[in-house]
């Protein structure tokens, strides 16, 4: 098998080989065509020549002109030529090259047949039986008679008949160069090949691959370019995935960690006012309802935290079962922000200049508004909310209050994160309500960046 495997023939090689054989065949059919057909030329400018002679000797035999004689007057068209006259029963009745006439009939010679059936005949090279000679017969019909001459085939003649050595010499350069063409073409199919061979090993053992390097600039280039770079996409897109699912679990780690240290607090609060009830029931009754009301206060702060988890969670793992349908984005925004007009919170300006209509989940947008108008109305500090909707792919979200110091603008989407904490639970809040936000638009394929206003304010931006 070692030894197969080191004689066995490259793919450029093969292919090399095979364009040469075909290269060379092609040559030498059209070369052996070449030579017959300007073989076959010269022999019908010959036939012509004497056909000619033949016609002027037929004029001669109708005018009763000695053939002795005409023979004798007339420059023949080439030396030594031979003239022969056959009636039509195949006797010949004379001949220049011989001093008795052959008794042979000559009605089976093919220049005669074809001279008897078409008017013209001639035959290329033959032997002739009475002077054990080779000619080139040229054959006219004349009423009864048949008129033939005959050129003796000898060097002169060949030559004249011979086909052009230059012909054959240019096709055989001209092959040469297209055998040297066909080298440098195979060798770069070659090396194409070869670099995809490289990469089919390289896949195999799983190593790395780089679409860093340039194929030839033709279909099969293109071709391996495209398989080479889907595959390195693929190889990275999978890495990011690992990449993705790792972090994926050390955020699902860090999120259990969180709501474990988020839980504690209210529950430890609750805990104590109902231990505090239990252990003291001489406690007044003012002094029992704001105990209530405290262990109430901590309750909620408990099941608020629970929903706004429940709510991530089912964006991160339910994003496949979550419903679809048409909803209109400006309707959405105009019933959370009336839910939330008066009762202590912040007036609200709306600024609608388009309209956006979608395909989405009309809980997940609902909680987005509604996130965004308590974050602002806890912490902004300001004296009006504004929502526009400068064209169909923007939502502007914006407050006039004290902003947020620049150095946290990029982690405030992040879970359980909190500018100042102590406020944060003072106020009630989860550190999840932004997060939300982010991942609701994230499933409808937006996003949102958050920037200071100037003079002062924070300003959210959704991009559809």
């Amino acid at each position: 098998m070692t030894l197969n495997k080191r004689f066995r023939l490259k793919y450029q090689h093969k292919i090399f080989l095979l364009f040469l054989v075909l290269s060379w065949l092609l040559t030498a059919c059209f070369l052996v065509f070449q030579y017959d057909r300007e073989k076959q030329y010269k022999a019908e400018r010959l036939d012509e020549q004497l056909q000619l002679f033949n016609m002027h000797m037929s004029d001669a035999l109708e005018n009763g002109v000695s053939l002795a004689d005409f023979v004798a007057q007339t420059q023949l068209p080439l030396s030594q030529l031979r003239v022969t006259v056959v009636d039509s029963a195949g006797n010949v009745v004379y001949d220049n090259s011989t001093h008795s006439l052959p008794e042979t009939n000559h009605l089976d010679r093919p220049e005669i047949r074809q001279a008897l059936a078409e008017g013209t005949g001639y035959s290329l090279q033959r032997r002739s039986a009475t002077t054990d000679e080779t000619y080139f017969y040229s054959a006219m019909r004349s009423g009864r008679f048949i008129v033939r001459s005959a050129a003796p085939y000898d060097v002169s003649l060949s030559e004249l008949l011979a086909a052009d050595s230059t012909f054959l010499w240019f096709m055989l350069g001209v092959t040469l160069i297209i055998s040297l063409v066909g080298w440098v073409a195979t060798r770069r199919i070659g090396r194409t090949i070869t670099r995809l061979n490289d990469f089919a090993r390289k896949a195999e053992a799983g190593e790395q691959i780089y679409a860093d390097q340039a194929f030839s600039h033709d279909e099969l280039g293109e071709i391996s370019s495209h398989i080479v770079s889907l595959y390195a996409a693929q190889q990275k897109h999978y890495a990011m995935t690992l990449q993705l699912e790792q972090d994926k679990t050390r955020i699902k780690r860090q999120l259990t960690n969180n709501i474990n240290h988020e839980l504690k607090t209210p529950l430890a609060a609750i805990l104590v006012c109902l231990e505090t009830l239990t252990e003291h029931p001489e406690l007044d009754d003012d002094q029992k309802s704001a105990i209530i009301a405290q262990c109430y206060a901590n309750g909620r702060r408990l099941q608020s935290l629970l929903d706004d988890v429940s709510t991530l969670t089912r964006l991160d793992e339910g994003k496949a079962v979550i419903e679809k349908s048409a909803i209109d984005v400006n309707e959405v925004i105009a019933e959370v922000v009336a839910e939330y007009t008066g009762h202590g919170y912040l007036p609200i300006k709306m600024d609608f200049a388009a309209h956006i209509g979608m395909s989405g989940n009309r809980a997940l947008w609902d909680s987005v508004f509604r996130n965004l108008i308590i974050n602002a109305n806890a912490y902004s500090g300001g004296t009006q909310i504004t929502i526009e909707i400068p064209d169909n792919r923007h939502i502007c979200f914006y407050d006039d209050g004290a902003g947020v110091p620049d150095e946290h603008l990029e982690r405030i989407f992040e879970r359980f994160y909190r500018i100042d904490k102590g406020r944060s639970r003072e106020q009630g809040g989860t550190g999840l309500g932004l997060a939300i936000v982010k991942n609701a638009l994230l499933f409808h394929g937006a996003r949102i960046s958050a920037a200071n206003r100037r003079p002062h304010g924070l300003h959210f931006t959704i991009s559809l």
